[in-house]
């Protein structure tokens, strides 16, 4: 749409660069070309904006196949005006020299022509297509046909237009054909997550198999292991036992012969202590024997009243301490009597 402004009963448009203005004054034309920007009279002028850009054209129609089913077709053809001045006389591009609107609706008039020729080439293809086969290539054949009927349509260059291309989105059928349709693909396609799930289920079985089979054979290994281990502990024990035997044997062969050392040194010890005393006490009694000799020599030459003497004083000398003795008339007389007879005796025996 063009822009449009209004000075004082001038007016001023300024074109898009995609947009082809056209400007008769009085019959002649003025300006032609896209991107204008001019002033002009509104009482005076006459407008046309034609649009050069590539365009969009969506449809969407309803066709039967070969054997009478119903389907829809998807379409998008693209398009451009190549003539603008030829598409202006063909068609109403006029707009409001106050607001720059379109009078007419001439877009809509090309929509209703290209989908019209689009439609009744599609329809003819479909028509003599099956539904597998319209399914299966319905999308290249109905876009080839569209092409072609389109770039064959005399009405189109006649109009100043140009096809850039045809695009079919889609070719499809009812909901219910559809839903029938995709009834045995779904089971095939189950059939196959089913032989999928069996084979992954074989394979995890195959493989908790392989797993346990491991795990025994570990497990047997092990107790093979456990088996030689406890058979080296014995060994090993029994060596050591045999090595402490041998060492127990040893010390005590040598506690024997320290013992029989230390006894034979004793012994010889005790031998020569007793030796050692044998001959003290021989000495001793020797010396005594020599003593006890002297002594009777020597009171054999000595006279009984030194003797009488000698036994006082050792009596004395061995008897206990006595504090007081009392002596009777009676006693004293007797004692020195035997005094006397004593004396007497050992004076006569002397002489």
């Amino acid at each position: 749409m063009a822009d449009i402004t209004r000075r004082l009963g001038w007016r001023h448009l300024r074109g898009a660069p995609t947009a082809h203005i056209r400007h008769h004054r009085s019959g002649r034309l003025a300006h032609d070309g896209p991107g204008l920007s001019f002033w002009f009279r509104s009482l005076t002028a006459a407008l046309s904006e034609v649009p050069v850009d590539d365009r969009e054209l969506a449809m969407t129609f309803h066709a039967r196949t070969a054997d009478f089913q119903d389907v829809t077709v998807q379409a998008t053809v693209t398009y451009r005006i190549g003539d603008p001045a030829l598409a202006a006389a063909r068609l109403d591009f006029s707009i409001d020299p106050d607001t720059g609107v379109w009078r007419a609706t001439p877009l809509e008039q090309l929509g209703t022509l290209l989908t019209e020729t689009a439609q009744e080439h599609a329809l003819d293809v479909l028509a003599r297509t099956p539904l597998a086969a319209a399914l299966t290539d319905g999308v290249s054949a109905v876009r080839e046909r569209v092409a072609a009927g389109l770039a064959a349509e005399p009405r189109l260059p006649a109009t100043g237009i140009e096809v850039v291309a045809v695009r079919v989105v889609a070719v499809r059928p009812e909901p219910e054909v559809e839903r029938a349709l995709r009834t045995p693909a779904r089971e095939q396609i189950q059939q196959e997550a089913d032989r999928a799930t069996y084979e992954r289920r074989a394979v995890a079985v195959e493989r908790e198999r392989a797993i346990a089979e491991n795990e025994l054979a570990s497990r047997i290994e092990l107790a093979r292991r456990e088996e030689r281990l406890v058979e080296q502990r014995g060994t090993n024990a029994r060596r050591e036992a045999e090595e402490q035997a041998s060492a127990d044997a040893v010390r005590a062969d040598a506690e024997a012969a320290r013992t029989v050392r230390l006894a034979e040194a004793e012994a010889a010890k005790a031998v020569r202590l007793a030796h050692a005393e044998a001959q003290k006490a021989r000495e001793v009694g020797e010396a005594r024997a020599e003593a006890r000799a002297a002594w009777l020599r020597v009171h054999a030459e000595v006279d009984v009243a030194t003797l009488h003497a000698l036994a006082g004083i050792r009596l004395a000398e061995n008897v206990p301490n006595i504090d007081s003795v009392t002596i009777s008339p009676d006693v004293l007389t007797g004692l020195l009597a035997k005094l006397g007879g004593s004396s007497e005796a050992g004076t006569g025996a002397g002489t």
